[in-house]
């Protein structure tokens, strides 16, 4: 596995994301021509209908269940690491935090957290300038 960074830290699932969503587009786009190349047009209107339902539904549910988990979880680690750094509770300024924010410095190694995390609150840094200031990446190659 390669050592994971702020340029290669987005993971693909291949069976959904190059086997699943290009057979369910090939279909869409074949019921959209037939619906308007044949005398059916009626029904490969419906099929095409039903194609794109099935795309919305597949990526709303696949993304939700998991990210919905892992944000969870990642809140939870991030108050775990801030209190056995520091032995206060890091809820006590979590919420001037956005999630963006809090799921960037998941990536920041122990050393580089607390003042990492004091640079956030005093300069509202986003999630993406967090990322490409931690100098020493912790990667997490769990998530989905």
């Amino acid at each position: 596995m390669k050592i994971q960074t702020y340029y290669n830290h987005i993971r693909f699932y291949t069976p959904h994301h190059f086997i699943y969503y290009p057979i369910l587009i090939l279909f869409l786009i074949a019921s959209i021509y037939l619906s308007i190349k044949t005398e059916d047009h009626l029904i490969w209107g419906f099929i095409s209908v039903a194609f794109v339902f099935l795309f919305v539904i597949a990526y709303m549910l696949r993304q939700h269940y998991a990210l919905t988990l892992q944000n969870r979880i990642v809140r939870l680690e991030m108050r775990y690491r801030y209190f056995s750094l520091t032995g206060q509770r890091f809820e006590e300024f979590e919420y001037k935090l956005t999630d963006d924010q809090i799921f960037a410095l998941r990536f920041a190694p122990d050393h580089e957290l607390i003042p990492l995390i004091k640079d956030v609150l005093k300069n509202n840094l986003t999630g993406n300038a967090i990322k490409k200031a931690i100098v020493h990446w912790k990667a997490d190659y769990h998530r989905v």
